[in-house]
């Protein structure tokens, strides 16, 4: 799993300076972090619409869909700061073995 998103974040790179013209991801870059931001939060609120859609009809096609979209503007906005999709996939395996409230409470100072 991990290959696909490492191999999205290198298309990611090669899109970033790419011609806005002709790339949907160099669009993003050019115009900003605060558009990037605008993508990724329109995502979330699509995600939150097809759950409770998919809870209600019983088929999640477009909740997976819809994750996809989110998933992938929230990668933009990462590249967009520098970041690499790896950065989240090592926060992620740093919380193995850790409960989920202790993570929390070690977070709140």
């Amino acid at each position: 799993m991990s290959d696909v998103l490492s191999q999205l974040g290198d298309i990611l790179e090669q899109r970033k300076n790419a011609d806005s013209d002709v790339s949907y991801v160099a669009s993003l870059h050019e115009k900003g972090l605060n558009k990037i931001l605008e993508k990724v939060g329109e995502e979330a609120i699509e995600v939150v619409i097809a759950a409770k859609d998919a809870q209600k009809d019983g088929v999640a096609n477009d909740l997976v869909y819809e994750t996809a979209d989110l998933w992938f503007h929230t990668l933009v906005m990462l590249s967009h700061m520098g970041e690499r999709p790896e950065a989240v996939l090592n926060e992620l395996a740093r919380r193995f073995d850790l409960s989920g409230l202790e993570e929390k409470a070690s977070r709140e100072v």
